[in-house]
């Protein structure tokens, strides 16, 4: 029987994961970001809230299965090895983005219920409120979360950066092991 090696490239649901939550966490923005197009209190205004809360939904419950699929499937090698500081600034990253994905959803939905809002999701679920109406806390939440979306912002474009970098200028695998396709 020959060892199995080590393979060169994430499994098919780890890459699916990280495509539908790169999507999905363009689709949050966007509907935050457009939804400045509308009127207050307008039916499409409510619409892009309602979208932007659920998207967050998704967002939140689809980030514990990428940690499940990332725990159970080793991490395929960088071929040729990046230096020390580079992995290390790699794993601060990925860090950083997982505690985004957790983080900004939980910051929303508390400065939601803290502001006494619904949150009402695209189907007509609501999500419990899961604190005491509180207008000061509800502002402070929504600051935080709304200075992590920025950093998010800032934090996307380096992982997407940084992938480009590794694959046009250091010319390993790094990007190779995330992109669809064949193996």
């Amino acid at each position: 029987m020959t060892p199995r090696l080590p393979s060169s490239r994430f499994n098919g649901w780890s890459i699916a994961l990280h495509w539908l939550m790169a999507a999905l966490l363009v689709a949050t923005a966007a509907t935050m970001e457009l939804r400045g197009m509308y009127p207050k209190g307008s039916d499409a205004r409510e619409l892009m809230k309602t979208a932007h809360y659920t998207l967050g939904v998704a967002v939140f419950a689809l980030v514990w299965l990428r940690l499940l699929a990332r725990a159970l499937q080793a991490t395929p090698p960088i071929t040729p090895a990046p230096p020390a500081w580079q992995s290390g600034m790699g794993r601060a990253m990925h860090g950083a983005l997982y505690a985004l994905m957790i983080g900004l959803p939980l910051l929303g939905w508390l400065a939601l219920s803290a502001k006494g809002t619904p949150v009402g999701l695209l189907g007509g679920l609501q999500l419990p409120s899961v604190l005491a109406e509180n207008p000061d806390t509800s502002h402070w939440l929504k600051e935080i979360h709304e200075a992590g979306a920025t950093a998010g912002y800032v934090l996307v474009a380096l992982h997407a950066a940084a992938a480009l970098l590794h694959h046009y200028v250091v010319r390993d695998n790094t990007l190779l092991r995330m992109l669809p396709g064949r193996r």
